[in-house]
């Protein structure tokens, strides 16, 4: 499959499933989550979904609520995309803007003692 489709399905699927838990999630950890990126196997096989939380909840247990709604999210997903198969979901906890925010306090810090 190319990847231009590949691109397209993955950016289809945060949209759908941002709106499916904005609208549908009755879960209050679930509904706090923000869908951040997807990452589709070539043979559309599995999704890797990656969010975030506001949620004090630990990474891991986040990670485990939000896997154990994925057979519901991607049953919404397939009622919503048009594929032939709709790829298991595996959700991961994406680090990217903690470790964002924890690089921009240091750069902080070194521009404060420069001056």
């Amino acid at each position: 499959m190319g990847n231009i489709k590949i691109k397209r399905i993955e950016a289809e699927m945060v949209k759908i499933i941002s709106e499916i838990l904005n609208e549908e999630a009755r879960d209050k950890v679930i509904k706090n989550a923000t869908i951040t990126g997807a990452s589709v196997a070539k043979d559309l096989s599995v999704a890797k979904i990656y969010f975030t939380s506001l949620s004090n909840m630990e990474h891991k247990a986040l990670e485990k609520e939000m896997n154990e709604a994925a057979s519901y999210l991607r049953l919404m997903l397939a009622e919503k995309m048009d594929l032939r198969n709709t790829p298991e979901l595996r959700f991961i906890y994406d680090e990217s803007i903690a470790y964002g925010e924890k690089i921009e306090k240091i750069l902080k810090e070194i521009s404060e003692k420069e001056e």
